[in-house]
C-alpha cells in the first residue's frame, strides 16, 4: 500500500497555512503532519457554523484502501478550516455525529 510519509516539503506548507494554535494543537496531539495532509487531500468535508471540517472515518479508510492508499493511521482525524481556508484547529474523534447536518425541525410560534 502507499504510504503517506512525512516530508519536509509538505510540513513546511501545511505550517504556512496554521495558525499557531492548530500547529501547537496538532504537535501536542501527536498528529503528524502527515495526517493534516491525508485529511485535506482524503478526507470528507463537513460545513459547520462557517468552518469547513474534514475528516477521515471508517468509509474513508475502506474507499482508499481499494486504490492501495493506507489510511488506517489517520482514522478519526479531523481538521477545521476557515472559509479561505486557513486551518484552526487539529484533532482526532471518531464520533461524527457533530457533523452530520442538523434535521431538527423548529415549530413556528403561531
Amino acid at each position: 500500500m502507499q504510504n503517506l510519509a512525512n516530508n519536509t516539503g509538505t510540513e513546511n506548507r501545511i505550517q504556512a497555512e496554521m495558525t499557531h494554535h492548530a500547529w501547537k494543537r496538532m504537535t501536542a496531539r501527536s498528529l503528524p503532519p502527515s495526517a493534516v495532509k491525508a485529511a485535506l487531500e482524503y478526507g470528507r468535508v463537513a460545513y459547520v457554523r462557517g468552518a469547513a471540517i474534514y475528516a477521515i472515518g471508517s468509509k474513508e479508510v475502506e474507499r482508499f484502501a481499494t486504490e492501495d492508499i493506507d489510511l488506517s493511521r489517520y482514522e478519526g482525524v479531523q481538521v477545521v478550516c476557515t472559509p479561505e481556508g486557513t486551518i484552526l484547529t487539529v484533532y482526532r474523534n471518531r464520533d461524527f455525529r457533530g457533523l452530520r447536518p442538523n434535521r431538527r425541525r423548529y415549530r413556528s410560534a403561531a
